[in-house]
């Protein structure tokens, strides 16, 4: 029987703020990286109006009991992620250079510490490298786009992109930082057919009118970006829909780090464990293990062992082993789930010291990470189909 039914994702710009604090969070943990690779960040973010505010936990082992802001300085990083983003105009309430900063900035916590460092403890079982905090992930990929991304997901972060590029780059000069993508697929028989509806809303200049960037929208980024033979006669274009968007960013509205998880995985395709990713250093599960479940079921949907593939494991704090592991293929796998999650298993190591090491984590990539989405993207270590003949040899 056939079957038709509608599914939509979200991205969200630089501007947005929840991606400033996302952003400026992941500069902290890139500059303390740069210093030092086995730094420990857990870096939060707040944005609104004219204040930044700095919160968490940074302990940096190489500077010893030095401040942190006798190493760093916190004032810099902050202003250029603000002003990478693009808040540099004059009419910013939100500005790279006169934003007020407040640090809140401690160190790791000694009981957690103990937990994750590769050392004996009192009451801690092992003396191995134990997972930051417990918790379950998720890891996924499927063969809807190149990417091995789901396609609604994807086709939101393109036009996203595509917005921040025009507006870095010059060509459009009433585009503003603060913008929302999303893109309703219709499937038949669970593959993409058609774009039912895509929604853009973009902070612009006063000056322009809502005809002008309708027009626009439409004809220069939505039919440029988005499959042809995906878009009908049915499918309808909402920009802006509440008519006016001068006013965004975190002068409209309060930004946090960590709220936009669901941006930044599958855009509620495949599950997510609930964990954020943004400031966190890599023996954080709730960032290293779930991109570590991305290069295990891209790699099995790679080898041709599914179509759709995800992984679900989960830890315990200070513990260097996952309690669980599965593979669900949803049915399409061409073996049985069991099979690829015993093969999986052979060619994987899932402790919290070898997801480290096998997708070399300890260095400063994670600004790179933090907009359009942490999958499907070129050059990022967990993207890579490079276990597909060991995960074949393993099944014969």
């Amino acid at each position: 029987m056939a079957t038709s039914f509608v599914f939509s994702s979200e991205s969200v710009g630089e501007g947005h703020p929840d991606k400033v604090a996302d952003l400026i969070s992941d500069s902290v943990l890139d500059a303390c990286l740069a210093v030092d690779r086995h730094s420990r960040v857990a870096c939060e973010t707040l944005v609104k109006s004219n204040l930044v505010v700095l919160a968490g936990e940074i302990t940096i082992p190489k500077i010893g009991r030095r401040p942190i802001n006798q190493v760093l300085n916190l004032g810099r990083i902050v202003r250029a992620a603000i002003r990478e983003i693009g808040y540099i105009n004059d009419d910013d309430v939100f500005h790279a250079d006169k934003v007020f900063i407040n640090d809140y900035l401690t160190s790791q916590s000694p009981d957690i510490a103990q937990g994750v460092d590769a050392r004996k403890a009192k009451g801690k079982r092992t003396a191995e490298q134990g997972a930051g905090d417990q918790g379950i992930m998720f890891g996924y990929a499927c063969k809807e786009t190149r990417e091995l991304m789901p396609a609604p997901i994807m086709f939101a972060h393109r036009l996203g992109r595509e917005l921040t590029r025009l507006r870095k780059s010059g060509a459009v000069g009433w585009l503003r930082p603060d913008a929302k993508s999303q893109v309703s697929i219709r499937y038949e028989n669970d593959r993409p057919a058609e774009v039912l509806n895509v929604v853009i809303s973009t902070q612009h200049t006063a000056d322009v009118s809502h005809a002008a960037i309708e027009k626009y929208l439409i004809e220069k980024v939505i039919r440029r970006v988005l499959p042809k033979r995906m878009l009908t006669r049915r499918t309808e274009f909402l920009i802006n829909p509440t008519g006016r968007f001068v006013i965004g960013g975190p002068q409209g509205d309060t930004g946090l780090t960590g709220r936009k998880i669901i941006v930044d995985t599958y855009g509620g395709w495949g599950r997510h464990g609930g964990g954020a990713f943004s400031g966190k250093d890599p023996s954080k599960v709730d960032r290293s293990a779930a991109y570590m479940g991305r290069w295990v079921a891209k790699n099995i949907v790679a080898a041709g062992l599914a179509t759709h593939a995800e992984i679900q494991f989960a830890y315990a704090i200070g513990h260097p082993k996952p309690v669980s592991v599965r593979v669900e293929t949803f049915g399409t796998g061409s073996i049985s789930d069991e099979k690829i999650t015993r093969a999986v298993n052979r060619v994987f190591s899932f402790k919290p010291a070898d997801i480290v090491a096998q997708l070399n984590l300890l260095r400063p990539i994670y600004c790179t990470t933090t907009n359009y989405g942490h999958f499907g993207k070129t050059g990022l270590p967990w993207e890579l189909t490079n276990r597909i003949t060991a995960l074949r040899a393993a099944l014969r």
